[in-house]
């Protein structure tokens, strides 16, 4: 959500930062923009819609300069036009761009208004740039002038700043939004990923909470939140450059979907022997599982849906009560802690704000302690965790979550059956739990081969406005997660239900123009379900089922069927994963909507 690149050198930065850009073109956005400090004073270029537009700009107008500031902003106060288009500016003197959200910016805004200061956008991010040239009245140095605001602002945000006549430096900082230094030989940048920067540096600085740095072209300079200088080490990044590009495929959402194999077997490796599963994947406190006694797993969005998948093994196979909450629910609630409660957190970038709220809430608590599975090592919710198990799925640069979902679904299944070995979990159901999840890699590329078929299907939904899921058990969050991406990337209306609540009202909905999606594995709950389906066939509903071929549903009429492998009962939510994610995209690629970039999301969200 929104993005940041900043850039200090002794050559032209203006490729750099606008390179920067399309980098983080995958967060969401709706407007760009770029200011240049150079030894005429500080420009910029402003636009809306894609940072292509932008770039025609420069090609009319270049703007060149060996320091500048770039920004996409994701609409929060104000719609997406120019006027609202970071960088801001006070004056002609200084620009700035804001990631995150001031909670405070109408007092401060009226406050500023008195003073003379007018006002040219509707944003809570012009209020800042007012205030730092405010407080050079008094403070002259830009450095202690940032400083001096940041203790005034209530609420999340990554800022950097350029001061007109100072072009050997500019400022930047961070409170609740992520922002990194990148570390180059005689330049240096700041962005909100480090997949803005890949292509100048591969060396980067994680800034901690309330960080404030200082950045030159011979290094930085960084002081936290008291004022004092502080060293912090520098992290070289190590994924393959490669994960960020589209390849062969035509959106990268598709290439993350066909990764799913390859990257179920990193999250598995060195995490399972060949019986058991290997606690030490969860560091030196391992020991920790011994003492659990409820887990209670917090999280957003599709990491939510695998919250719930894991609340049904981990009470099945540890026999321990497991609850799962919305993290914007939990962190506005009062909450009771049952003794010996694990918090699990899930997040693919570890950046969401909620989520890392719940967490610092959550360390107040007396929780046992608390456990981040997460896809980015060097985000905020590991750093700030006491346990972490990494996915491993690598760069995921879809909107629309992918690899990273069934990565936590694989990391989600070591932890449980690891907590249910520490309650009784035989040694031999351990074994079987294992070998099927050795199995997995292979059962989910077989479930990439209904490619073909599911782009078929999709071709049926052409003219649909609104689609149900349903499941039961395990199935009913994953119906969740699939009903998520259908109205993600497609923008069709679709809900998901338990199937059996089919007749306490969602059955009113059904008729020939209602698709309804059901996720039926062979297992205790199939006869049930196929009544289910019937209640649906008998009211003219058209039905698409995704099944192994021994459900014996294929050869039914008005059933539109998908054959999905047939595997180990634990392992069937991820599996009818793979054709729900292939459905949504070919179903969007139909519609002609933007895949990788759907309309008003955002991949990391960052603010409330």
């Amino acid at each position: 959500m929104c993005g940041i690149v900043g850039a200090i050198a002794r050559r032209n930065v203006s490729k750099i930062l606008i390179e920067g850009l399309s980098r983080l073109e995958y967060r969401g956005y709706d407007s760009s923009g770029v200011a240049i400090n150079n030894e005429e004073g500080v420009y910029s270029h402003r636009a809306v819609g894609k940072v292509q537009a932008l770039k025609d700009k420069f090609e009319v107008q270049p703007l060149d300069g060996k320091m500048g500031i770039a920004h996409t902003r994701w609409a929060t106060h104000g719609k997406p036009t120019e006027a609202n288009a970071h960088p801001h500016f006070s004056g002609d003197d200084l620009a700035l761009v804001h990631n995150g959200i001031i909670e405070n910016h109408e007092p401060l805004r009226r406050e500023l208004k008195d003073k003379g200061y007018e006002f040219k956008s509707e944003t809570d991010t012009e209020v800042i740039v007012h205030l730092i040239h405010d407080a050079m009245k008094t403070q002259p140095d830009l450095l202690k002038a940032v400083q001096v605001t940041l203790t005034k602002l209530h609420g999340a945000f990554a800022i950097g700043v350029v001061q007109k006549d100072d072009n050997d430096r500019f400022i930047a900082a961070r409170k609740g939004s992520p922002l990194v230094v990148g570390v180059g030989i005689e330049e240096n940048f700041v962005a909100s990923d480090q997949l803005a920067l890949l292509h100048v540096t591969d060396q980067f600085i994680f800034l901690e909470e309330g960080d404030v740095v200082e950045v030159s072209r011979d290094g930085v300079s960084i002081y936290d939140a008291k004022g004092d200088l502080q060293e912090r080490p520098i992290s070289v990044f190590n994924h393959n450059i490669d994960a960020t590009d589209k390849g062969e495929f035509r959106h990268y959402m598709m290439k993350e979907i066909y990764e799913q194999p390859k990257v179920i077997s990193a999250c598995l490796e060195g995490r399972i022997s060949e019986s058991k599963v290997l606690t030490s994947c969860f560091g030196a406190d391992s020991a920790f599982l011994k003492e659990v006694e409820n887990v209670h797993i917090v999280a957003c969005g599709t990491s939510y849906h695998a919250g719930m998948v894991a609340k049904y093994w981990i009470e099945d196979l540890a026999g321990i009560p497991c609850s799962v909450e919305v993290a914007s629910e939990y962190r506005y609630r009062k909450v009771a802690v049952p003794k010996k409660t694990l918090f699990l957190t899930l997040s693919q970038s570890g950046e969401t704000a909620d989520t890392l709220a719940a967490l610092r809430m959550a360390k107040e608590l007396g929780y046992l302690t608390t456990l981040a599975i997460c896809n980015v090592p060097s985000s905020t919710l590991v750093r700030e965790s006491a346990l972490t198990l990494l996915t491993n799925a690598g760069p995921e640069i879809g909107v629309a979550s992918t690899k990273a979902f069934t990565t936590q679904l694989t990391a989600l299944l070591i932890t449980s059956v690891a907590i249910a070995v520490e309650n009784g979990l035989s040694a031999e159901k351990e074994k079987a739990l294992v070998q099927a999840l050795r199995s997995l890699p292979a059962h989910v590329n077989d479930a990439l081969l209904q490619d073909a078929h599911i782009k078929e299907v999709a071709d049926r939904f052409a003219n649909k406005h609104n689609a149900l899921f349903l499941g039961r058990g395990t199935m009913y969050p994953i119906a969740l997660e699939g009903s998520l991406k259908l109205k993600e990337i497609s923008y069709i209306h679709a809900e998901a239900y338990p199937a059996g609540e089919l007749k306490h009202g969602p059955l009113a909905l059904v008729d020939e123009d209602m698709p309804i999606i059901a996720l039926v594995p062979h297992n205790d709950m199939l006869d049930k379900l196929k009544s289910n389906l019937q209640e649906v066939a008998a009211r003219g509903g058209e039905l698409y089922v995704f099944a192994d071929k021994d459900t014996d549903l294929n050869n039914e009429e008005n059933i539109i069927f998908t054959e999905v492998p047939k595997v180990d009962s634990i392992l069937e939510p991820i599996v009818h994963t793979i054709p729900l994610q292939l459905l949504s995209y070919h179903v969007a690629v139909v519609k002609g909507t933007d895949v990788d970039q759907p309309r008003n999301l955002a991949k990391s969200v960052t603010v409330e």
